[in-house]
């Protein structure tokens, strides 16, 4: 098989988004949330991002503003392991926007950690985030959307769900977790008009997982990637925009995996 060395040009944009609103958790920065931001911003939509790190939220802002407009996006700072900071998004959204159509839950936290090491403090803390902080996002939008009448949420899994890797315990589990609270409140939010699936992915490249991960790692989890490289940020993006666009109106309690590795 040949290897490809660079990502592909990015697609072309179709107005999939045009009038809804978003909210982006964990979108400061270069990584996924940054990436899905800015193409649900391409694709039409009025984005609120938020982040726990507010210099990075406001650099964030400013750059999305100065391409698209200081009337299509906003932010609001947010640790999603706190309930009223995620209350207060919401309203936010809310109160700059008029309503909240697509919530994409991003906010996640890892780590390397043998488990006979790992404290009750790296287990929580990674837990708490990950899979906590998803349902506690999921449960405030759900609150909204079913008032509303409709929605989507897509949220942030990892083929770390599925797939064992030393030093990862946490993670996976959270991961896992993340999982299995897809397909059991997409069930719960069905009747309502809400959709509920997730994103898998396997190695999306940005600084700061560059900066938290080992060379050796990386380059070790690089050679499972059959198109022999990592996933940029927006090729993740593209699949969030997919499953909060009506092209997947039939998809809800999905786990999409968007990967290229060997199984």
């Amino acid at each position: 098989m040949e290897h490809r060395t660079s990502a592909p040009v990015s697609v072309s944009t179709h107005g999939l988004l045009r009038g809804r609103t978003a909210v982006v958790t964990a979108a400061a920065g270069a990584g996924i949330g940054g990436a899905t931001a800015r193409r649900m911003l391409d694709e039409g939509a009025r984005v609120l991002i938020s982040d726990a790190h507010e210099r990075r939220l406001k650099d964030a802002e400013a750059a999305l503003a100065a391409d698209f407009g200081p009337g299509a996006v906003a932010s609001v700072p947010c640790d999603v392991t706190v309930e009223d900071q995620v209350a207060a998004m919401f309203d936010a959204a809310c109160g700059r926007f008029g309503r909240v159509d697509i919530v994409v839950n991003n906010a996640g936290l890892g780590g390397t950690a043998k488990l006979v090491d790992m404290t009750d403090h790296q287990w929580d803390r990674v837990l708490d985030v990950t899979l906590n902080g998803t349902m506690r996002c999921t449960r405030a939008a759900l609150r909204l959307m079913t008032a509303n009448g409709g929605g989507t949420i897509i949220n942030n899994a990892s083929v770390a769900g599925w797939r064992a890797q030393e030093g990862q315990a946490h993670y996976a589990a959270a991961k896992a977790g993340v999982m299995a609270l897809t397909r059991c409140a997409a069930i719960e939010a069905a009747p309502h008009g809400v959709r509920i699936n997730a994103v898998a992915p396997s190695l999306a490249m940005h600084p700061h997982l560059a900066k938290v991960t080992s060379e050796e790692l990386l380059a070790e989890l690089t050679t499972r990637e059959v198109f022999g490289r990592y996933a940029e940020p927006w090729e993740i993006a593209n699949v969030i925009v997919f499953l909060a666009s009506d092209y997947s109106s039939y998809m809800t309690g999905e786990v999409v995996s968007v990967s290229s590795q060997r199984a």
